[in-house]
């Protein structure tokens, strides 16, 4: 099994030592400056407003003129937080602990109320400003990653106002499992709608909308929602994985 193991590694270096070395030597070379007239800052800028009437122009590369590469991006977060879940598994011989949220032999003090009172206080606020940012993307600074980790910051905030339990009652793993996967999958299907319509795949065919507005930008703002729902759900699951490894208890076989 090691021998195997090695002779994939190996090859999957050789693979990737590949498609390094041909991307690099297509390169410019180091120090060569482009014109002006030909950069992707100044291309970007007047396709955005323009033609996607978009004004933050991060967003219309990452979910537009670049689309399919954020695809790819996602799809690797939803391929890590598989990989932590694999490698942080349940075993036959491990359970639940009743109501334990500490590691054997340490004692854990109890979390003061003004903690509690402040953590529940910022739930509400949080979410209501990831909300705002997954909304405005198009418009201003914001877009669904970064709307992710806010929003995946609310259950956290609920773990340390209570116990693990609470978190597992008020965010049920089914719920949080198919979120990412309506996220991770929405973005896709929204390249295969394209399809349909007899456009390239990604291609954005809703309306563009007036600029500076909610309803801009065509689909980046349906992609921007889509997401920031797969971020959130993955960051989520990621932590009640390692949450759920610190209730656990080796038993005597």
């Amino acid at each position: 099994m090691n021998r195997v193991r090695l002779v994939l590694f190996l090859a999957s270096c050789a693979v990737l030592a590949a498609v390094l070395v041909s991307g690099l030597s297509a390169l410019h070379p180091v120090g060569r400056a482009q014109p002006p007239s030909s950069s992707y800052g100044d291309a970007a800028n007047a396709i955005s407003v323009h033609e996607r009437h978009i004004t933050d122009a991060v967003t219309a590369v990452n979910f537009d003129l670049r689309g399919f590469d954020t695809l790819g991006e996602e799809f690797i977060l939803f391929a890590a937080v598989m990989g932590v879940m694999l490698l942080l598994r349940h075993h036959p011989d491990e359970e639940h602990a009743q109501s334990s949220d500490q590691a054997p032999g340490r004692r854990v003090p109890r979390t003061s109320d003004a903690i509690r009172i402040f953590a529940v206080l910022l739930v509400g606020p949080l979410v209501v400003f990831g909300l705002y940012l997954v909304t405005h993307g198009q418009i201003s600074p914001g877009g669904g990653f970064q709307v992710g980790v806010i929003l995946a910051t609310a259950p956290l905030l609920i773990y340390l106002a209570g116990h693990f339990p609470w978190l597992r009652r008020l965010v049920p793993r089914v719920l949080v499992e198919t979120g990412e996967a309506v996220g991770a999958g929405g973005y896709a299907v929204i390249g295969a709608v394209a399809l349909l319509h007899g456009e390239p795949f990604l291609f954005n065919f809703l309306p563009f909308g007036r600029p500076g507005t909610v309803f801009s930008g065509g689909t980046v703002a349906v992609i921007d929602l889509t997401v920031g729902l797969a971020v959130a759900g993955g960051f989520v699951m990621i932590l009640k994985t390692f949450l759920d490894r610190t209730v656990l208890r080796r038993q005597p076989r």
